[in-house]
């Protein structure tokens, strides 16, 4: 089963399982984002919505998933918050965007999800103009750990609904460009962190 369809089975119950236990987290990535008026900012990996009620009103949005069904829902939660963004159905991993086209790129629990991170996050540096910051607030095993239990859930999981042997520094090869700003542990025991890239 794609992820397309297994998260299409996912999107009415998403929110239920996903949205209090992370919101803390996903508020405080968001928070870190600074001079956002006038700047155009991609929620790459959008899902339902999630971080519509905390990002600024000053910016220009644009929101792309590859689930329409997730897509319909994150509409619906921003039109309840009268929030002006475009959604567009789009995979991370070929985004159809230009060269440099944002200011900023938001990815959330959405590095740790796609087959091949390494690519969705070289993309996300390429529709990045220079100087440009990335937010990610994503689960990735540190390098060399041993973690069985969370690679045995990887070999069931990782088709359905997410990956759990994500390594962020082998993410980050596939993008010499991107320079770390700030890795720092949140939930599970560090498992989950909040990461800061900038293009250089």
């Amino acid at each position: 089963m794609s992820l397309k369809h297994s998260y299409t089975l996912l999107a009415p119950f998403y929110d239920f399982f996903v949205s209090r236990p992370l919101d803390t987290a996903r508020k405080k990535s968001i928070a870190h984002i600074e001079n956002t008026t006038n700047k155009h900012i991609l929620i790459n990996g959008i899902g339902s919505g999630l971080d519509i009620p905390y990002l600024p009103r000053d910016a220009q949005y644009t929101g792309s998933d590859i689930t329409p069904a997730m897509l319909k829902i994150a509409k619906q939660r921003a039109s309840k918050l009268s929030f002006n963004i475009d959604l567009i159905c789009a995979d991370s991993q070929n985004l159809p965007f230009t060269n440099g086209q944002f200011d900023i790129v938001v990815m959330h629990l959405i590095l740790a999800v796609v087959p091949d991170p390494g690519l969705a996050l070289h993309e996300a540096s390429r529709v990045l103009k220079p100087g440009g910051r990335i937010f990610i607030f994503d689960k990735f095993l540190k390098p060399g750990e041993f973690a069985p239990f969370r690679k045995i859930f990887n070999m069931l999981f990782r088709h359905i609904a997410t990956r759990t042997d994500v390594v962020f520094e082998e993410t980050l090869e596939l993008s010499p460009s991107l320079k770390v700003i700030s890795n720092e542990p949140s939930l599970a025991n560090g498992w989950f962190r909040l990461i800061e890239l900038k293009k250089i």
